[in-house]
């Protein structure tokens, strides 16, 4: 049976209409569509197959290294057969450590993290998406941290994920989400000297000059190390 989950949700915005034209000039008729966007609400037991187990396991782990998990868990979703944590930014490294190390869980290996922008939510507008796999149980999970545009850090998990490394750089390119901790933290994409991060949503879709053309290669021994 699958988990019940909150119908309300957290509304973090109101759509209105599709192509975005004003005064008027809409004539198909999308203009009066109005749409809510609502993130997942939190489920409630039993969420069904096996996620009752491993949030068992990772909740008794949890405890006995002496922390509360409703400190640590803020909220578990079950959406389209998918389980997901929403784990407080500063208890993230010993959940995922949890994750990893406890026999129960072997969730061995993440697979990378993924920025998400919602600007209407306020308070925690940046998200952080971790997928993890368990190669031990066949199974896969969901991690999801959020931070607000005015404090956008959150802690890196490269010492317990090495293979995040190049992926905590995209993000910070990309979403300017800062990974304290992370070995070299710089733009992987993007020029050193880039003004903005281009996949936030309130990043301009044009007229952005590009202020690299003109730049040199500089010499071999004049380059970043990564070592």
């Amino acid at each position: 049976m699958p988990a019940q989950r909150d119908d309300t949700g957290d509304v973090i915005g109101v759509r209105r209409g599709m192509f975005g034209a004003e005064k008027g000039g809409d004539t198909t008729g999308y203009g009066g569509l109005v749409r809510t966007v609502t993130l997942p609400g939190a489920s409630s037991r039993p969420y069904g197959g096996w996620f009752d187990e491993v949030a068992d396991e990772l909740e008794g782990a949890l405890e006995e290294q002496g922390l509360l998990p409703e400190n640590a868990i803020e909220k578990t979703v079950v959406d389209h057969g998918e389980l997901t944590f929403h784990i407080a930014r500063e208890h993230l490294v010993r959940v995922a450590r949890t994750l990893r190390d406890d026999p129960a869980l072997r969730f061995e290996l993440c697979t990378g993290v993924s920025g998400v922008h919602f600007p209407g939510d306020k308070g925690r507008e940046l998200h952080a998406v971790y997928h993890l796999r368990s190669l031990t149980h066949g199974r896969l999970i969901r991690l999801e941290v959020t931070a607000p545009d005015s404090d956008p850090h959150l802690p890196s998990l490269v010492a317990v994920y090495p293979t995040n490394d190049w992926h905590e750089r995209e993000t910070y390119d990309f979403f300017g989400l800062v990974f304290d901790g992370h070995p070299a933290l710089t733009r992987i994409m993007m020029p050193d000297d880039w003004q903005g991060f281009p996949q936030r949503k309130d990043y301009p879709l044009g007229g952005i000059p590009v202020e690299y053309k003109g730049a040199q290669i500089p010499a071999p021994d004049q380059r970043r190390s990564y070592t």
